[in-house]
């Protein structure tokens, strides 16, 4: 994928279509920065100490999404995809994860990510995390956040896999 196959943002938009087209464009970009790569590439932690691998970013944005949308948004209760028999998180625990597997997750998750937003009433819908309360709109910037910064780690690990750069 290149930088002009992106979702465009929308500039003239409602705040729905402007915050779902930027969360969209933050998509785009993760799976731009993981194309043409080998599945021992998307698996490698180029910058020690850290455990972040490209495909451990794609796992994690898959729990993320399915924790917001799924269960904050919209009460699933739904469990993690990876987890370690003591039942913590294993998305970062790459070393015989398959990318397929990974990013069929990843993609199902964000289709049902945008399948709720667009469902939903208004942007002032309210989803809940224990007592903590969260309006949609909130949910959408957070998630934009969460894109954007783990989007510049990927910025920093492709180059360092194969010199790749840009946006």
């Amino acid at each position: 994928m290149s930088d002009d196959q992106r979702t465009q943002t929308p500039r003239t938009a409602d705040e729905r279509a402007t915050l779902a087209g930027f969360l969209d464009y933050q998509r785009d970009t993760l799976a731009m920065k993981c194309a043409g790569l080998s599945t021992e590439q998307l698996r490698t932690r180029v910058l020690e100490p850290s455990g972040l691998s490209l495909l451990g970013l794609v796992r994690h944005l898959a729990e993320v999404e399915r924790s917001w949308f799924r269960n904050v948004l919209n009460d699933e209760g739904r469990k993690g995809f990876w987890k370690h028999p003591d039942g913590s998180f294993a998305e970062f625990d790459v070393e015989a994860a398959d990318p397929e597997e990974a990013f069929t997750v990843w993609r199902r998750e964000c289709d049902h990510s945008r399948e709720l937003v667009a469902a939903a009433e208004s942007l002032d819908v309210l989803g809940h995390y224990g007592e903590e309360v969260f309006s949609l709109r909130w949910i959408l910037t957070h998630m934009i956040e969460e894109y954007a910064r783990h989007n510049g780690h990927a910025d920093l690990l492709r180059e360092h896999l194969d010199g790749t750069t840009g946006e």
